[in-house]
C-alpha cells in the first residue's frame, strides 16, 4: 500500500497493521450472522475506534484505501457486511429490504455491544482499545448509518415515526458522499426505491462531525445536484466541518477499493486528500493530536486545487 502525499498536509508516520476477518456474531433477529472485520495497528495502547459502514451493496472487504490508512495512523477500524450487500443477495421481495437502513444501525450497535468479545478475537489486541472514543464513519448509504448513530432522524417508511436511534457511545461522525434531505428534492427513482431517504432530519445532530462531498457528485437521487451531499453539514448543528473535493464524484477518486471498478473519477490525489484530511480529523476529534487538523484547515481554506475545508 502506497499513499500519495499532498503537499502541505501532515500526518503521523504509518505503523504496521493487522486485519482479521470474518469474526462472526450470531444475529438471529436479522436472519444472517453478522460478519465483522477488524483492522488495527500492531502496536500502541488506548487506541480509538472507527466504526465504518459501507455503501449500498459493498461488504466488509471494501474501502481499503481509507481503512488501511486510518489503522496505520493509530485507529482500530471495524467493518460489517450489511444486509444490502451483494454478497448476501437478498431477493427483491425479501421482507427485510424496506428496513435495511434500520438493520444497519442495529449491526453497528451490536458491534459496540460485543466490542470486548471482538477485540479478544484478534491476537494481541485485547486491552489495547479505548472503548470511550468511538467515531462512526460511512460512505453513501453508510453515511446515513453513521449519521443516525449521532442523531439523524429518519422517518420510517413503514411506521411513519422518526425515532431517535442515536447511540451515546459514539462521540463524532465522518459522512462521505452522503444523502441530503428528502422531500420534494428526491427524484421519482429515489422516492420509489429508497423510501428511507424521503424524510431526513439533521437538526438533532449536535455531535462533532466531518462531511466530505464531491463537487461533481451528481447522483440520480436528488434534483439539486452535487450540493445535496453537503446537507449533512449545512442542516446539522454543533461543531461541523465540510471538505469539498474538487472534481470529486461519488467515490471521491477511488476510496471504495484499490482496484474498484465502480470508481468514475479515479484520481490518486483525491484519494490521498480524503485519506489525510479524514485521519487528521479523527486524530483531532478523539484528542490524539490537534496539529495536523489545524494545518489542514490552513492549507485548504484558500484556492487549493484539490479541495476546500470549512468549519462552523
Amino acid at each position: 500500500m502506497t499513499t500519495h502525499h499532498i503537499t502541505g498536509l501532515t500526518g503521523p508516520a504509518p505503523t504496521a497493521t493487522v486485519s482479521v476477518r470474518p469474526l462472526v456474531l450470531s444475529a438471529p433477529q436479522r436472519g444472517e450472522d453478522l460478519h465483522v472485520r477488524i483492522t488495527a495497528p500492531l502496536t500502541g495502547t488506548s487506541l480509538p475506534v472507527v466504526l465504518f459502514a459501507h455503501g449500498f451493496g459493498s461488504n466488509l472487504d471494501g474501502y481499503a484505501p481509507l481503512v488501511d490508512h486510518w489503522a496505520s495512523g493509530g485507529f482500530v477500524v471495524l467493518q460489517a457486511t450489511h444486509l444490502d450487500s451483494e454478497r448476501l443477495d437478498l431477493s427483491a421481495d425479501d421482507p427485510r429490504r424496506p428496513r435495511m437502513w434500520r438493520y444497519r444501525v442495529q449491526d453497528m450497535r451490536r458491534i459496540l455491544d460485543e466490542l470486548t468479545t471482538l477485540e479478544t478475537s484478534v491476537p494481541g489486541l485485547a486491552g489495547r482499545i479505548d472503548h470511550s472514543r468511538v467515531v462512526a464513519a460511512g460512505h453513501s448509504f453508510g453515511g446515513q448509518t453513521a449519521g443516525i448513530l449521532v442523531g439523524l432522524r429518519v422517518t420510517d417508511p413503514q411506521t411513519g415515526a422518526a425515532e431517535d436511534l442515536s447511540d451515546s457511545r459514539v462521540m463524532a461522525s465522518i459522512q462521505l458522499a452522503t444523502a441530503g434531505r428528502g422531500g420534494d428534492e428526491l427524484t421519482p427513482f429515489a422516492h420509489d426505491n429508497l423510501p428511507w431517504l424521503r424524510d431526513q432530519d439533521f437538526s438533532h445532530i449536535t455531535a462533532p462531525g466531518l462531511v466530505v462531498a464531491g463537487d461533481k457528485d451528481d447522483l440520480p437521487l436528488s434534483t439539486r445536484g452535487p450540493a445535496w451531499t453537503a446537507d449533512p453539514y449545512a442542516l446539522s448543528r454543533g461543531n461541523k466541518s465540510l471538505l469539498t473535493v474538487r472534481g470529486g464524484e461519488h467515490f471521491l477518486g477511488g476510496i471504495s477499493g484499490y482496484l474498484a471498478a465502480e470508481t468514475t473519477d479515479e484520481n490518486p490525489d483525491r484519494v490521498a486528500l480524503v485519506q489525510q484530511v479524514t485521519l487528521a480529523y479523527l486524530r483531532h476529534v478523539t484528542g490524539v493530536d490537534l496539529t495536523d487538523w489545524r494545518n489542514a484547515q490552513t492549507v485548504l481554506t484558500g484556492g487549493h486545487p484539490l479541495g476546500h475545508l470549512e468549519s462552523k
